[in-house]
């Protein structure tokens, strides 16, 4: 045989494996790619039905919550008469005026209602009770006279 015939067949077969070693790496990529990107849609897919279920279930533990919190005047642990308790919600959720129903209030007591599985305060609700306990509480009036009045002192 002749060499420019032998150098022709030989770069042809080259070319040849290169160009099926080529595709076949580029079969085996494409096929381990769409096995990847379906695990993953399947494994974000299964994450936002985790999601939306934990924050369904976060929801309706929190609506529990703040309705255990409006009706605990009307519970039977509750020990002061419902008509003396001033629903607030935030940052505190009770405030109570012993003795207010017989018109004689003999304290004053704030309240916080906790429910769930793991009831802690809030950093201000901690604040808050350490400000109560050291006395840091006051009475403030603010007087607005409307001006339709005459001031009786002025007559």
């Amino acid at each position: 045989m002749d060499t420019p015939l032998i150098i022709v067949l030989a770069t042809v077969a080259a070319f040849l494996i290169i160009t099926v070693n080529y595709y076949l790496i580029k079969w085996r990529f494409e096929v381990r790619f769409r096995d990847w990107q379906r695990q993953e849609q399947e494994y974000w897919q299964s994450e936002v039905s985790r999601v939306s279920k934990q924050a369904v279930n976060q929801s309706r533990a929190v609506l529990g919550g703040r309705f255990t919190e409006q009706m605990a005047p009307y519970l039977p642990e509750f020990r002061y008469d419902p008509t003396e308790a001033r629903f607030i919600g935030s940052p505190i959720d009770l405030v109570v005026f012993p003795g207010l129903a017989a018109g004689d209030p003999r304290e004053i007591v704030i309240m916080e209602i906790k429910s769930g599985q793991n009831p802690q305060l809030t950093p201000a609700q901690k604040r808050i009770r350490q400000l109560i306990e050291d006395g840091m509480v006051r009475w403030e009036l603010i007087e607005r006279r409307c001006e339709a009045e005459p001031d009786p002192e002025l007559e």
